[in-house]
C-alpha cells in the first residue's frame, strides 16, 4: 500500500529536478542572450565590424528562439499521457 505513495515522491522529485535543470538553462540562455545584446551595441558603437555585428544580431535572434523553443515544449507543453 505504501508502494504507490513512494512512487509518486520519487515522480515529484524527478519531475522537481527536471524543472530545476531547464531553469539553470534558461538562466544561461538569457546571460548569452544579455552578454550578444550588450556585445553587438558595443561593436555598432565602435561601427568597425559589420560582420562582427551582424553575427551577434543573428545570435540574439536565434537564443531569444531557443529560450522561447525551451519554455513552450517544458513549462508549457501539455502532459500527452493524460490525453
Amino acid at each position: 500500500m505504501s508502494e504507490p505513495a513512494a512512487e509518486s515522491a520519487d515522480h515529484r522529485l524527478a519531475r522537481e529536478r527536471a524543472s530545476g535543470e531547464v531553469s539553470d538553462v534558461l538562466l544561461t540562455i538569457e546571460f548569452a542572450l544579455e552578454r550578444a545584446k550588450k556585445a553587438k551595441k558595443a561593436v555598432d558603437k565602435d561601427g568597425v565590424d559589420i560582420n562582427a555585428s551582424l553575427a551577434l544580431g543573428e545570435t540574439a535572434r536565434d537564443l531569444e528562439r531557443l529560450r522561447k523553443r525551451l519554455m513552450q515544449d517544458t513549462y508549457f507543453a501539455v502532459d500527452t499521457r493524460l490525453i
